[in-house]
């Protein structure tokens, strides 16, 4: 497809912060597709275009790790070469997380709602299972529960889908922007009632505010699904390449892995920061 010709894994891997603005693009335009032609189910289609324009090139992206877990390579340099492909994965989600949050801020409130109703939803009830839990030993139990249930179905939808976890990764993306754009929003609205007009330096200040607010924990919680989903799919590629049982698999195993290790290291990590110190610092 012509979105596919944009950029490869190899140029992907020495410059990860073209991802960006290709996650901007495809959010975009995924925004703008569903808006005009799924008007009633925008929500999902949006995030389905979005994963549907990524797929190419992560699958690539992936398939080019699995082949690097092939050669005869040190753990360490293995570790370094998929640090590269984690960079592209990453430019990618905050491609989209900037994209959805900016159209969330400015898209008038009938499409807003459209657009982003679904995910409102899931960020209420997340609300309401957490109200009055925000810092304990049972609200971080239950989210580092939760979020390793995620982790879990990354990891098999990588392996089953090859690239499966993005499509939960970009959904995450798109909640997040969500939650960032309501907090931008009313915060424009109380300075508007207080002080009158909002100058360019205040909403530069309340859109970085309002993304820093979930990504303080989010950016350990979504590095650690990317390297889930890049373990998952790294095995993935090595059965559809037929090094089952050999030798090269049994690298592979051992890769993923320290993958996997890092993966739930991550997911601790962004428990701890979520639950007793992001409700400090915001």
């Amino acid at each position: 497809m012509v979105l596919d010709m944009l950029i490869n894994p190899v140029q992907a891997e020495k410059r990860p912060w073209q991802m960006f603005f290709l996650g901007i693009l495809f959010s975009s335009l995924a925004i703008i597709l569903s808006i005009i032609i799924f008007s009633k189910h925008s929500s999902l289609v949006m995030v389905f275009l979005t994963v549907l324009a990524s797929f190419p090139i992560i699958y690539k992206t992936i398939k080019l790790e699995e082949y690097k877990d092939e050669q005869d390579h040190s753990e360490t340099f293995l570790l370094k070469e998929h640090a590269r492909a984690l960079e592209v994965f990453m430019f990618l989600f905050v491609g989209i997380l900037v994209s959805c949050t900016i159209w969330f801020v400015f898209l008038p409130a009938g499409y807003t709602a459209q657009v982003f109703g679904v995910q409102a939803d899931t960020i209420n009830t997340i609300n309401t299972v957490y109200l009055g839990n925000a810092i304990s030993n049972s609200a971080f139990l239950t989210i580092l529960t939760n979020n390793l249930r995620v982790l879990s179905i990354c990891i098999l939808f990588s392996f089953l889908y090859g690239v499966g976890a993005l499509f939960i990764l970009t959904w995450n993306a798109t909640v997040i922007a969500t939650a960032a754009g309501i907090f931008i929003r009313e915060n424009l609205s109380t300075l508007g009632s207080s002080i009158g007009a909002i100058s360019v330096a205040k909403y530069f200040h309340l859109f970085s505010l309002g993304i820093l607010k979930y990504m303080v924990h989010g950016v350990f919680e979504i590095m650690a699904y990317f390297v889930a989903a890049l373990a998952g799919g790294i095995i993935s590629v090595a059965v559809i390449r037929h090094v089952f049982g050999s030798k090269k698999f049994e690298r592979i195993i051992f890769d993923v892995s320290e993958l996997l290790i890092i993966s739930i290291a991550l997911i601790a990590i962004s428990a701890v920061i979520e639950v007793f110190i992001t409700p400090i610092l915001f």
